[in-house]
């Protein structure tokens, strides 16, 4: 079947409705004729169109003749940089990082976000496709199909398999080539980056695993650091919150990782001492060579045009200098207290920093420049000439080890701002009327490694002319068996109360057998699920689901697939059924527990269960009991309460949060079965 979709897609595209032309839904199309404009857009998105009513319309539509919500002033701008030839070319590397190429991409998305109709937004697709950088083009795509009102039902093809070489060894891309141009079907293994030789390759998995880097790459999508109040229809709530939680939460899994695989946790960057682990990226761009590498022992050096190591160790200082005092200074002189729970949140958008940062000419951009500075210090200088390292991609940052070393670093330097807060007390974590009264697992949490399969059409260069040969890679990847827990919780209140159900887990041991105290284990605690359920009067049995876990997601479905179920049902008049995968938002599925070991790795699991009425941030909004946990609501966030509540504050004396009724642990095991 999907090689008959592979070598009829040209004939099969002439047979389907006009690009962007088939009204049904607001914005002038329907939801399939949507999905079917961006599936064409993006498809090959490095050759020559093949869809023919989208050549026909890149050809006539003239962009500043479009309907736009802002009199087409960033239709104009983009023209102009345009006919000008200030763009970047095509068939040349893209970075985020590097501010002029930032800048063109986001010249583009404002064009498609201010679009007020689909036959503007679907024809600037068209007309853009084939004038500006791929990369670029890319990019803005998917920030504008994410956010923009006209595509809330559009699901974004995987990255993987749009742009592979970004994902993909280059021996494996090779290999593709190699069958490309022999006309010969190939399905390739791919290994993960290093040797047995490299201790890091035992947890290689994790960071090098195709679930992980579009995780993160998503995560910025939804959140990008560029993000301005003025040009958007609204603000994101808890902003910096979230990119504090989101990278906590991949560094404590990491280190979870590392212990599955009897290895210390993650050891922290610092900007006067060597980077001790090198990196051979193994990875090449479309355009534009290979990746730099990066060998063992290296002292940081100042990188030309970004910034010297002690620019870095003076950012530092200025943020720790505020967790100290308690406060952040604006632009303006003014003091802004972080001494609150809020504290977090402007903490965060000043370390990335986004333009939310209350003043970023004084405490810089501690993470975004980190992340050029040790992408960089294979070329520090331009000497080569190389182009941007893997940490200057989201796509390509965690396979690199240094990224958790990084960020390792900065989640040090928020734990300080959080251990500088009042703990809770009893009062404030009690549920009067509810108790938890046990937990208890209904499988044995069992993880192992499974064959993924995924394609490579991409990435090789070919010709309308010549037919598409099925090309693929099958990789290894962690995943674990589904399981249920069950937790039985008393309402002893005469009425119905609504419950938010938190659930965590952290490792019991370190590397050397010493268990963690409560301090530290509640600091690495995973957030495993985050639901909100109706506790009738009485005992209530609550059996929860791995699969329904809203910390994770499923897969999107292949490009192909997508492509497949596209055309069905554009043919039969039916509608698309791919609500589970609209949010690319979380980790994957099979990602919710660590690889734990064979004897069994010991977790202690924890439940505590909140005022559910309290905890809602939108009125009535709990009453939908899914939310997805890195979600928002018209960029409200739906819960009250601060990410990783209550562990997210140091506990001085365990006996406090232990003794509350509603909050439970219990120790369990996860067990990883050696596969074939």
């Amino acid at each position: 079947m999907r090689l008959l979709v592979l070598c009829t897609l040209v004939a099969a595209a002439a047979a389907w409705p006009n690009f962007g032309m088939m009204a049904d839904s607001p914005g002038g199309a329907s939801d399939v004729q949507k999905q079917h404009d961006v599936n064409s857009a993006l498809w090959k998105v490095y050759e020559d169109i093949r869809d023919s009513n989208l050549i026909q319309l890149s050809q006539s539509f003239d962009p500043l003749s479009g309907h736009y919500d802002d009199d087409g002033v960033a239709a104009k701008r983009l023209m102009k940089e345009l006919n000008e030839n200030r763009l970047l070319e095509q068939h040349h590397w893209f970075s985020l990082f590097n501010t002029r190429q930032r800048e063109e991409a986001l010249m583009l998305y404002d064009v498609l976000e201010h679009s007020t109709d689909w036959s503007t937004f679907a024809g600037n697709a068209a007309f853009f496709r084939v004038r500006m950088n791929e990369g670029e083009f890319v990019y803005a795509l998917y920030a504008a199909v994410i956010h923009s009102e006209l595509t809330q039902h559009v699901v974004l093809p995987p990255l993987y398999e749009v742009t592979p070489h970004l994902f993909t060894n280059s021996e494996v891309i090779q290999e593709a080539y190699k069958a490309k141009m022999t006309q010969t079907a190939a399905k390739i293994e791919s290994h993960f980056t290093g040797s047995k030789s490299n201790p890091e390759q035992r947890v290689a998995y994790f960071g090098e695993d195709i679930g992980m880097n579009t995780h993160h790459v998503t995560w910025h999508l939804e959140f990008p650091f560029w993000w301005d109040d003025a040009h958007e229809n609204h603000h994101i709530e808890r902003k910096g919150e979230s990119f504090f939680w989101v990278h906590h939460q991949l560094t404590v899994r990491f280190d979870a990782e590392r212990l599955s695989n009897h290895m210390d946790p993650v050891g922290e960057l610092h900007w006067d001492d060597v980077i001790h682990e090198g990196f051979a990226p193994h990875t090449m761009y479309k355009y534009g060579g290979y990746f730099p590498s990066r060998p063992d022992n290296v002292h940081f050096e100042d990188v030309d045009g970004v910034a010297r190591v002690r620019d870095m160790l003076i950012l530092e200082s200025r943020i720790r200098d505020a967790i100290a005092h308690g406060y952040v200074t604006g632009r303006d002189g003014s003091i802004i207290s972080i001494s609150d729970s809020h504290g977090i949140d402007v903490l965060g958008d000043v370390i990335e920093s986004s333009l939310y940062s209350p003043n970023p000419e004084y405490y810089g951009a501690l993470h975004n420049t980190a992340h050029m500075m040790l992408g960089r210090q294979g070329d520090p200088h331009g000497k080569f000439d190389l182009p941007p390292g893997v940490l200057e991609h989201f796509e390509t940052a965690t396979r690199d080890p240094a990224f958790f070393r990084l960020h390792k670093y900065m989640d040090n330097i928020f734990r300080e701002h959080k251990d500088s807060l009042t703990p809770y007390t009893k009062d404030e974590l009690e549920f009067p009327g509810v108790a938890v009264e046990s937990i208890s697992l209904k499988n044995r949490l069992e993880t192992y490694f499974e064959d993924f399969e995924y394609s490579l059409i991409n990435a090789v260069d070919d010709t309308a002319e010549i037919a598409d040969v099925p090309i693929s890679t099958v990789v290894k990847r962690l995943a674990h068996k589904d399981f249920t827990a069950e937790c039985v919780i008393n309402n002893n209140n005469e009425n119905e109360v609504m419950a938010t159900v938190r659930i965590f887990a952290w490792p019991k041991y370190d590397n050397n057998h010493v268990e963690f105290s409560f301090n530290d284990g509640r600091w690495n605690a995973i957030e495993m699920d985050k639901f909100w359920t109706k506790l009738a009067p009485g005992p209530n049995t609550i059996t929860r689901s791995s699969k329904d876990s809203s910390v994770t997601v499923p897969d999107v479905p292949s490009f192909l697939t997508l492509i497949e179920k596209t055309e069905e049902a554009v043919s039969s008049g039916s509608e698309l059924h791919l609500e589970d995968y609209v949010s690319g938002l979380g980790l994957p599925n099979r990602f919710l527990l660590s690889k734990g070991t064979t004897e069994g790795m010991k977790f202690h699991l924890v439940v505590f269960v909140s005022d559910g009425a309290k905890d809602a941030a939108i009125d009535g909004l709990y009453e939908n009991t899914s939310f997805n946990h890195y979600g928002a609501h018209n960029g409200k966030y739906p819960d009250k309460q601060p990410h990783g509540y209550p562990l997210d504050r140091r506990v001085d004396d365990e006996r406090i949060i232990t003794g509350v009724t509603n909050f439970k642990g219990v120790d369990v095991k996860v067990y990883h079965v050696e596969t074939q």
